[in-house]
C-alpha cells in the first residue's frame, strides 16, 4: 500500500506503530539485521534506526555544510521539510545538534564544522528511537549534550565541561518533560534548541571571549501539526491555536 511521510507511520505499508513495553527480537525489513527494539507495525513489519534514518541524516549533514544561517530553528525546519525526514524518528537526534552546531559556527564560534558534524553524525545515531518514552530521556535533549560536548571538546575525564554538556541535557529535558507526552519530535526539537540558544549565550563564549548569539524567531509555529496523529494541540506551545491574533 503507497501511504505518505503525513502518516508518521510504518515505512512499509503506513500502518500506525505499536509500542511493547518489553523489546523482542525483531529482523529489518531492509537490512536483514537483527535488533531488540519495543516497536513494529501491526503486520509486524520492523525498520531498523540505521535504516530509517541513513537518507535523512545524508540530508542534515548537506544542509548545515552549506547553510549562513545563525538560527537553528530555520535550519532545523529546511531539514524537516525534506523528504528524507520523517515526522517522528531517530534522525531528529542527529538533527537537533546538527542545527545548532551550524548555527553556532555561522555566529562565530570556533569550531570545524566539517569535523564535528561527522562526529554529531556518529554520536547521535547511537541514541535508540524511542528514548524519551523508554529511558525517560528525549533525543532531542541528548543531542543538545552532544553539541556543548562538541563544542566544548569534553570527555568523560573533563571537569568544567563536562559539567557543562551534562546541564545542557538536564535544562532541554526539564523544558521538554514539563509538557507531558505523548511524543513529538517537532515540539521537543524546538523546545530543545530554543533551551540550547539560551544556554550557549550564557556559557559558550567565542575564542576571542564574546558572547555567542544565535538567533531564533520571535514565535514558533509549528506547520507539522497535520502530520502528527498524536499532536497534543494548544497544549503545545508552537501550535498555531496558542498564536491566533499572529495569523489571523
Amino acid at each position: 500500500m503507497a501511504h505518505s511521510k503525513s502518516q508518521n507511520a510504518c515505512l512499509v505499508c503506513g500502518k500506525e506503530l505499536i509500542y511493547h513495553e518489553e523489546s523482542v527480537e525483531m529482523e529489518c525489513i531492509y537490512c536483514h539485521k537483527k535488533f531488540m527494539s519495543n516497536a513494529a507495525c501491526a503486520d509486524g513489519h520492523y525498520v531498523c534506526d540505521t535504516c530509517h534514518s541513513k537518507k535523512g541524516i545524508e540530508a542534515v549533514k548537506e544542509i548545515c555544510l552549506h547553510s549562513k544561517s545563525k538560527n537553528p530553528y530555520e535550519i532545523a525546519v529546511q531539514m524537516m521539510e525534506t523528504p528524507f525526514i520523517h515526522m517522528h524518528g531517530p534522525e531528529n537526534h542527529v538533527l537537533v545538534g546538527a542545527a545548532l552546531l551550524a548555527a553556532y559556527k555561522n555566529a562565530g564560534g570556533d569550531i570545524e564544522l566539517d569535523t564535528v558534524i561527522e562526529e554529531m553524525k556518529k554520536r547521535g545515531s547511537q541514541v535508540p528511537g524511542g528514548t524519551c518514552g523508554f529511558w525517560g530521556c528525549c533525543g532531542a535533549a541528548v543531542s543538545t549534550g552532544i553539541f556543548v560536548s562538541l563544542v566544548t571538546g569534553a570527555t568523560p575525564l573533563s571537569r568544567k565541561s563536562w559539567g557543562l554538556s551534562n546541564q545542557m541535557t538536564s535544562r532541554a529535558l526539564a523544558q521538554i518533560g514539563a509538557i507531558d507526552g505523548p511524543r513529538c519530535c517537532k515540539r521537543n526539537a524546538f523546545l530543545a534548541m530554543k533551551e540550547a540558544v539560551r544556554f550557549a549565550e550564557e556559557h559558550l563564549p567565542n575564542a576571542e571571549g564574546k558572547t555567542i548569539q544565535m538567533e531564533l524567531p520571535d514565535e514558533i509555529i509549528c506547520t507539522f501539526t497535520s502530520k502528527n496523529h498524536q499532536c497534543i494541540g494548544k497544549r503545545c506551545p508552537f501550535n498555531a491555536v496558542n498564536h491566533k491574533k499572529k495569523t489571523e
